[in-house]
Formats: C-alpha cells, sequence, structure tokens
C-alpha cells in the first residue's frame, strides 16, 4: 500500500503513538521509527515529525537525528524536544526552565496570518511537558506563538517549511491540538487525506489476493476485535482457503465458546471450534506464579493448535492479529533492549517446524482504527464493541492455583458484572472491565448462619489504547446491586470489593 505520507521520529516520548492517532484521526497515513533507524526510502514521505522525549539537549546523553534529506526538503515539524534540537544546535540557546512548565497553559500571543496558526487564537489550551525551554530561537527563527510562561512556544525557521512547538498537540489538553496538525499536514505539507477504512480494506484484499494467491492459510481466532477482523479480511480476499481455529482453553467468560462460534457462523467464516478444557486445566494444576500459569497456557495453545492444524493439509501461512503498537513497542527507540511483548499475545512462539509464514492483515493499525475497519465491512456492533480480554483469560483473574471450582465461580461471577454494564448501559462507557477472584477467604453472615466463602475485585477502567488507564466511577446504586447479586447468586462468594487504582502504578489485571 503506497501510503507513506508522513514520518514519525521516536525520540522516545510517552506520546509518540498518540502523535500518530492524531494524524491517522485525519485520515492521513503515518509511520513511526525510532530516531536513529529512519528508513531508506525517503522520498516516499511528504512530510516529518520529531517527538518529544524524556532526555535533555543539553546533557550527555543527547538524541541526535540524522536529518539529512529531511531538514530544508521536507516539510518538518518539531515537537518539544524536537523543538528544542533545532534551537539548540542551529544557533539556539535552550536552558533549565526557571518555572515548572508541566501541565496546561494558555496562548496569550499569536502571530497574525500563519497558516500554521490558522484557526487558533489567543486564550486557546495547550499542554506543556518539558523542564528545559528555549531562551533564545534559532538562525533564521520566527516567534509564532507564546503563553505567559514561555515566550518561545511556536516558530518557524525562515525559507524552510520548518515549524516548532514546545507544547504537545496530540494529548486532548491542547483544545486545537488537531486544529495545528491539520493546518500543518493538510495546508502547509499539502499531505493527502486519502487513509480511510474503506481503502485500507480495498487495498489489503487486493495485496492478500496477490501475495496468497490459492495457498491455504491457518488463523487462531480469539472471540475478539483483531482475531476476528483479520478474519474477515482473509475471508474476502481468499474465501474458503481460510481455515480458522477456535481453542476453548476453559478459561473463557461464561458460554463465551458456544456464543462467539454461533457469532462466526453469522459471519461466513469457515471455523473449527476446539473443546480442550481439560486439557489446559491439567497443565495448570498446581500453578500459582503468573508467569507460570502463562508459560503453561501458552505452550497447551501451541500444542493444540499445532495438532488441528496438522489436520488441514498444504496449509502454507500462518495469519496473526498483530497491530501496530505489537510492532512499535517491540523497538527501543533509544536504541536499547526490544520492550518484550508477552508470549500470550500472539501465536507469535510458534514453533520452528510448523513451518508456516506469517501474513499479518492488521500490522498497520491501532485498535481503534481496527475497529473502524471491522466496521466499514458491516461486521456485528457487539463484536466490534467487546472488551479487551487477556490471552491467558481468567488464569491471570483468578490469583493463585487454578481449579474447576475456581473458574466456575469466577464465570458467575463475571456474567453478573459484565451483564449489568450492558443492562445499565455502562458497557460502551468502559474500555476494559473484569472481576478478580482473590486467594483469600472472609467472614460473613448469611441467614443465621456464619460463613467463610470468597472475595472479589471488581475492575472497570477508561483509557485508549491500555498504555495508561483511570478507573471508572461507576454508579454507587449499580455497585450496590451488582454486589447484592453476586453474594445472593453465587455460592462460595460472601463479599465483593472495587478497584479504585489508577495505570500507573496500578496495572489493569491483577497478574
Amino acid at each position: 500500500m503506497q501510503h507513506n505520507n508522513v514520518l514519525i521520529l521516536d525520540f522516545g516520548s510517552q506520546y509518540t503513538q498518540l502523535i500518530a492517532r492524531r494524524v491517522r484521526e485525519l485520515n492521513i497515513y503515518c509511520e513511526i521509527y525510532p530516531y536513529n533507524k529512519i528508513p531508506n526510502n525517503l522520498e516516499t514521505y511528504k512530510a516529518v515529525i520529531l517527538s518529544g522525549s524524556p532526555n535533555s539537549v543539553r546533557g550527555e546523553a543527547v538524541l541526535h537525528p540524522e536529518l539529512k534529506g529531511i531538514r530544508g526538503e521536507k516539510p518538518l515539524l518539531a515537537v518539544c524536544y524536537g523543538a528544542q534540537y533545532l534551537a539548540h544546535f542551529s544557533g539556539g540557546e535552550v536552558a533549565p526552565s526557571n518555572t515548572r512548565e508541566y501541565g496546561r497553559a494558555h496562548l496569550s500571543f499569536v502571530k497574525e496570518k500563519e497558516d500554521f496558526f490558522h484557526n487558533i487564537y489567543t486564550g486557546s489550551q495547550v499542554w506543556m511537558s518539558h523542564s528545559d525551554t528555549i531562551k533564545t530561537l534559532p538562525k533564521n527563527g520566527v516567534l509564532l506563538a507564546s503563553t505567559e510562561d514561555v515566550e518561545n512556544a511556536a516558530y518557524k525557521i525562515e525559507g524552510e517549511d520548518t515549524y516548532a512547538i514546545q507544547f504537545h498537540p496530540e494529548v486532548y489538553h491542547t483544545k486545537d491540538g488537531k486544529q495545528l496538525l491539520e493546518n500543518f499536514l493538510v495546508h502547509i505539507a499539502k499531505v493527502e487525506q486519502d487513509w480511510t477504512p474503506q481503502s485500507f480494506v480495498e487495498e489489503s484484499v487486493a495485496d492478500l489476493k496477490e501475495k496468497l494467491g490459492n495457498d491455504r492459510v491457518v488463523l487462531g481466532l480469539s472471540g475478539g476485535v483483531d482475531s476476528s477482523v483479520a478474519a474477515m479480511l482473509l475471508h474476502k480476499a481468499i474465501g474458503e482457503n481460510l481455515y480458522c481455529i477456535f481453542v476453548n482453553n476453559g478459561l473463557l467468560r461464561k458460554n463465551e465458546f458456544h456464543d462467539v462460534l454461533d457469532q462466526y457462523k453469522d459471519m461466513g467464516l469457515n471455523v473449527k471450534g476446539v473443546d480442550a478444557s481439560a486439557r489446559f486445566l491439567d497443565a495448570l494444576a498446581g500453578l500459582s506464579d503468573p508467569e507460570e500459569k502463562r508459560k503453561a497456557i501458552g505452550r497447551v495453545f501451541i500444542e493444540v493448535f499445532d495438532d488441528e492444524a496438522h489436520e488441514i493439509t498444504d496449509v502454507k501461512w500462518l495469519a496473526q492479529g498483530t497491530i501496530y503498537p505489537d510492532i512499535i513497542e517491540s523497538v527501543s527507540a533509544t536504541g536499547g533492549p526490544s520492550v518484550t511483548i508477552k508470549s500470550h499475545h500472539n501465536v507469535g512462539g510458534l514453533p520452528d517446524f510448523m513451518k508456516l509464514k506469517i501474513v499479518e492483515p492488521l500490522k498497520a493499525l491501532f485498535k481503534d482504527e481496527v475497529r473502524r475497519v471491522g466496521a466499514s465491512m458491516d461486521m456485528d456492533k457487539d463484536l466490534l464493541g467487546r472488551h479487551p480480554f487477556p490471552g491467558p483469560g481468567l488464569a491471570i483473574r483468578i490469583l493463585g492455583d487454578i481449579t474447576a471450582e475456581k473458574v466456575r465461580i469466577l464465570q458467575e461471577v463475571d456474567a453478573v458484572f459484565i451483564g449489568n454494564l450492558r443492562k445499565w448501559n455502562l458497557y460502551d462507557s468502559v474500555w476494559q472491565a473484569g472481576a478478580i477472584l482473590l486467594p483469600v477467604n472472609s467472614v460473613g453472615v448469611m441467614g443465621d448462619e456464619r460463613t467463610y466463602e470468597k472475595c472479589v475485585a471488581l475492575r472497570a477502567v477508561e483509557s485508549t489504547d491500555g498504555m495508561t488507564a483511570d478507573w471508572v466511577n461507576l454508579p454507587y446504586e449499580f455497585l450496590q446491586k451488582t454486589s447484592n447479586e453476586i453474594i445472593n447468586k453465587v455460592k462460595g462468594v460472601n463479599r465483593v470489593v472495587y478497584d479504585i487504582s489508577s495505570k500507573p502504578p496500578a496495572t489493569i489485571e491483577w497478574e
């Protein structure tokens, strides 16, 4: 697909993926590369963005990008660290800030008749996040905007299409951030807005037809959004040559195995359901360590998947629902060790003896784009709106060892919680929700008898991509009714608590 329109060079900012997401929202395709691994095909990019960074341009660990072929030759937008880098090494001055430049600020000056600030005015809220500040603009620098505390909040280089800002246009708190990116990319860089879900489907199907021909492809379905959308794209391209395998590891939600299989039937997919619950539970017997549980589940999944794949003759390809963040996170922006992708995330740990080539139809997409692509193919809204569900399933929501009885208890609790979120029309306002079975019993009273039974925790978070998350302030009445229903209906539980931890410092899952 020839859409290499915008190149984002990553200097390690926590917001780099957010820049890409905002650019994609403008229907413009972009790619992220580490600052020190610039692609060779620069001619295919129409504009370049330099990200922020936790590093300082004044310190010893300065991150030096090779801007030959970029600066002065392509429209360039430098954000935060990028802006300070251009200033510091082009005749300007960067120094420690006298005031803490973090959080909300407002533009107190905006240069008039500048395309870069079209439809953005004084008073507009921006988000700052830096400890250094630009004291003197670089050679040929022209001031474009200031805040009350930051004089050189934005500037351009005379004679170049080079722009720089000391605030973050990609974060929600910068109210006109999308307008600013549009001004730079559409009006200044003249980038075409041709990256749409429909165009992605059309081009992906054509590419898959050419790549796969009459070859047979096997795909491990999970019931989640990514694998389901990947399956539909492949189905459009190769039809009956796609063989889908949906493995029940015994750790799915209540009735999920049969419900998802029914859903796939309506989609016309060639799916085989394999109930391997007993095999997984046997492998998990006596294991309490979270990583040991993950490895056991991954190992058995590979064994089951391999057994089933061998039943299909002449399979040449393994399809995976890998999405863009998985690929970005596997490369360190600072050239250090790669970030480890959890072994259960994809079928990426398949052994060499399977000898299958890999096809990843969604590897260019973010999660929200995957949903939009699915919607453009008229896929079921309930499936596309499903909360993320961990690969190891309920195994990492049952703290400690796994037994069939514990799985039953948690499935019943989860069914009440998720069912009530739907009844109260809260499900779609929550990014992810689930219940956790704690390894403690607590004293209770039911009727005239004392009980000593399990405690469960409910967890609901709001997020955009799972990298950070806040707990959801669910209504007290909802929590009260849900707690009562769980205790009354689920045998073995006498106490319910609600997790009000955010990520960071807590993770979304408990294991």
